[in-house]
């Protein structure tokens, strides 16, 4: 059976359940897997489209780019190593994390778009939510319009 994460938002009280594509991507499964729980602050998206993410330390080796995509659709999950010099990063954190970080994304809604004004960024098709898709969804949409302060980005194993 293939392993499973929980995604859960803590204001929001709402979470949703993600089945690893092991297969896939079976570099960044495996890194992520050895990651968790993660349990870190909640980022918005500018550029991208529908996504929330959360910005963690990277492991002292990355997976590489595997199973690769920049129009992810509802429910997927990607991995993105993130330049401590990127634009979007405060300079405190770039400060505290000069290796840079590891991006965890959730896509939520339709018609996103991995292009920033620095180009294309592919990122790694890691994981897909199989279960709570549209609770999750509607929190995610509540977020973007409320706003991500005191909400935690959380992401557990299920075994």
């Amino acid at each position: 059976m293939a392993r499973r994460i929980e995604l859960s938002l803590t204001q929001k009280k709402v979470r949703a359940v993600a089945t690893l594509l092991e297969d896939e991507a079976p570099r960044t499964c495996a890194l992520l897997w050895d990651m968790l729980p993660i349990d870190g602050d909640t980022y918005h998206a500018k550029w991208a489209g529908r996504e929330l993410y959360t910005l963690v330390p990277p492991p002292k080796t990355g997976p590489g780019q595997e199973n690769a995509t920049i129009m992810p659709i509802p429910g997927d999950l990607l991995w993105f190593d993130v330049s401590p010099d990127s634009i979007d990063i405060p300079i405190a954190m770039r400060k505290a994390n000069p290796r840079g970080f590891v991006d965890i994304a959730v896509f939520y809604g339709r018609n996103n778009f991995l292009l920033s004004p620095q180009g294309f960024m592919p990122g790694n098709l890691f994981a897909t939510i199989t279960e709570g898709l549209a609770d999750y969804a509607k929190a995610c949409g509540e977020v973007f319009r409320e706003g991500v302060i005191h909400e935690r980005f959380i992401v557990r194993r299920l075994e």
